[in-house]
């Protein structure tokens, strides 16, 4: 699943549409209001680091880095 596809599944799933979401990270984090500019962002896979912390924390969500585990 490509990276935009799996956010916009993450965003369905907590029950918020584009706009609702968008609306609520101009409300916490002073994110532009533009659903297109957010929809750009995704398209072009150009989201930042900081901003998808912000995203997750909005959706409920942590970011957490696990090391991955060898294999054999």
């Amino acid at each position: 699943m490509n990276i935009r596809n799996e956010i916009k599944s993450y965003i369905v799933r907590e029950g918020f549409t584009m706009s609702e979401l968008i609306e609520k990270m101009a409300e916490q984090y002073g994110w532009s209001g533009s659903v297109p500019n957010f929809s750009g962002k995704l398209q072009r896979g150009s989201l930042r680091y900081g901003e998808a912390v912000e995203l997750a924390d909005a959706l409920g969500y942590d970011l957490v880095w696990r090391k991955r585990g060898k294999e054999g």
